[in-house]
């Protein structure tokens, strides 16, 4: 497994960040749309539609884009000699992934909610919800290139 990792790690690394791309794409967009689904009258054609799309966005690219993240992520994690685990930044960036992990459980739970037409939230609420990914990408995107701080 090791040699594999080795010898495809620029493979692996590649399409670990075509992945990362769609995912923050995706969950950059959807609140977006809750949004505008939230001024859209419960029962009309507009917020029908904007079901169909968040749906779509949902299941068609943020899900299978997650799960990638998550699975080239550990084939990078286990690369021999790519991380030096006594650094912090590692355990930083792992665990802001892991809040992104939680942020995209929360907006698969609003959108649930826009389906079965529950709205309990203004609009406001899904415009400041819709930088939280932006914030965490910017702070994780940095961890990996710069990798600040010591060891541990």
């Amino acid at each position: 497994m090791a040699e594999f990792l080795s010898e495809y790690y620029l493979w692996i690394k590649s399409l670990h960040l075509i992945a990362v791309i769609a995912w923050m794409a995706g969950m950059m967009y959807l609140p977006r749309l809750y949004v505008y689904h939230t001024d859209a009258p419960v029962g009309s054609v507009q917020s029908e539609k904007f079901k169909l799309m968040e749906g779509r966005l949902l299941r068609g690219i943020i899900n299978p884009a997650m799960i990638l993240v998550f699975v080239l992520g550990g084939m990078l994690l286990l690369t021999p000699g790519l991380i030096d685990w006594q650094s912090w930044w590692i355990w930083l960036k792992l665990a802001l992934v892991l809040a992104l992990g939680g942020i995209h459980g929360l907006f698969s739970r609003w959108r649930r909610e826009f389906a079965a037409d529950i709205r309990t939230r203004p609009g406001l609420y899904y415009r400041i919800a819709n930088e939280i990914p932006f914030v965490l990408m910017i702070a994780i995107v940095i961890l990996v290139i710069v990798r600040p701080f010591g060891k541990l």
